[in-house]
């Protein structure tokens, strides 16, 4: 039996019944290789993850070399050189002040274990979220999702959650323009606290930028005006860097872009491990002393092979400079789409930072009907001519290029050709 036959006898139809017509065998850098031996130049990076590149050997040969000393011990049983060195490493890059860390599994789980530390540190027991934001699929992580989408079927949630409107300038929700708008968006959430809270709020959690929400960028003044409502009201700020963090934006992480809001708790994953399974949460002092032995654990949390992996994968994004890579390129390839869509009708939003970019897709510039279908269509033309791209957005309307931060201008420019030739064809 092949393996897509595999896929949709004994894989939940959320596997099977949403993955790509294609079997993927192997990876090197940003080339996917299916099983006909077919390539493709991967924007996609499994999610926003291998920032690396596939297969780097650097971080594979970190890996192996733990994988032939210690595979498991339970890293919070007992002391395992990786881990720590890891959690020193996160202590230097992260930005803040941000110290101490607790390993997981997923970005999930390290929403989830953010949430849980914000509330033992405050005593509150209320979260603000954002609109259109996504945190994971966990009863907690959906509890602080503002997406129908994701949250469907899966309720009832966790209660105590408020929303606050999306900073979301294509879509404004006051129907304003920035930057006449006077930063709507931000100074609502006194409104948020006042109207939908007990006041009882222990944490603001929001992503830098809003991936799955369809890679919104909030406006350069929002995070300080934001941060600085909560920090009022006593409430800490939970930066949700699952998707934006390890250079994807063009700096280390996403927040660095708004330097005058500092995280009290940062959540990672995805890009933390090239490709490893690997979440972190990491907390400034005191907030992080606020749990105590047996208040959180993790059976395979600080995997000494992801752990490896993930200082490895660090020092290659460092010692390469493939944020500043991500920078060039992504402005490069940003401005490309900029002038496609002068040409394109269908192209109604060019957006991101480094190399997390979105086009969103109208059927109508001045409705800004989403073009959901055509997205889905665009997605799978692209796959033909052998580059791989996302979808999403809370319309299911964007095109996302995440691609490994390695990529060349060569490789850019092949993607954005593609791109243009089947809008143009």
């Amino acid at each position: 039996m092949d393996t897509q036959k595999q896929y949709a006898e004994f894989l939940l139809p959320v596997a099977a019944k949403g993955a790509e017509p294609i079997v993927m065998v192997s990876g090197k850098g940003r080339t996917l290789t299916d099983a006909d031996g077919k390539q493709y130049l991967d924007c996609f990076s499994g999610i926003s993850v291998v920032n690396a590149g596939h297969s780097h050997p650097r971080i594979l040969a970190a890996a192996k070399a733990q994988l032939e000393q210690l595979v498991h011990c339970c890293s919070y049983v007992y002391h395992v050189p990786a881990v720590g060195e890891l959690a020193a490493k996160l202590a230097e890059i992260t930005p803040g002040g941000l110290k101490k860390s607790f390993f997981g599994n997923s970005g999930a789980e390290a929403i989830e274990g953010a949430l849980r530390l914000a509330k033992q540190s405050t005593g509150k027991k209320e979260i603000v979220a954002l609109g259109n934001s996504f945190h994971g699929r966990t009863v907690a992580t959906l509890s602080v999702t503002g997406n129908m989408a994701r949250k469907k079927n899966a309720g009832p949630y966790v209660s105590g959650t408020a929303f606050g409107p999306t900073p979301y300038c294509y879509r404004c929700p006051y129907k304003l323009e920035y930057p006449t708008c006077d930063m709507a968006c931000a100074t609502a959430l006194k409104d948020t606290i006042r109207q939908q809270t007990s006041g009882d709020v222990a944490a603001f959690i929001a992503e830098p930028l809003l991936g799955e929400g369809g890679i919104l960028v909030p406006p350069k003044e929002y995070f300080e005006i934001a941060v600085g409502i909560f920090h009022e009201y006593g409430a800490l700020f939970i930066c949700d860097e699952v998707q934006s963090g390890f250079g994807r934006t063009g700096k280390m992480f996403g927040i660095e872009h708004y330097p005058a809001a500092v995280p009290d708790i940062m959540a990672m994953a995805k890009g933390i491990a090239g490709g490893f399974p690997l979440g972190a949460f990491i907390a400034r002092e005191p907030v992080s002393e606020a749990m105590q032995p047996g208040d959180h654990l993790s059976t395979f949390g600080g995997n000494p092979v992801s752990c490896a992996a993930a200082l490895a994968n660090i020092a290659v994004l460092q010692e390469e400079k493939l944020a500043e890579n991500a920078r060039v390129r992504g402005e490069a390839l940003t401005a490309r789409f900029k002038q496609l869509q002068e040409k394109a009708p269908l192209i109604g939003d060019v957006r991101g930072k480094g190399l997390m970019i979105g086009l969103e897709l109208v059927r109508n510039r001045t409705s800004k009907e989403p073009a959901d279908k055509e997205a889905k269509q665009l997605r799978a033309a692209l796959r033909e001519r052998g580059v791989l791209v996302g979808v999403g957005g809370v319309y299911g309307n964007v095109l996302r290029f995440q691609p490994p931060l390695s990529i060349t201008a060569e490789e850019c420019d092949r993607a954005a050709g593609a791109l243009e030739a089947i809008l143009t064809a």
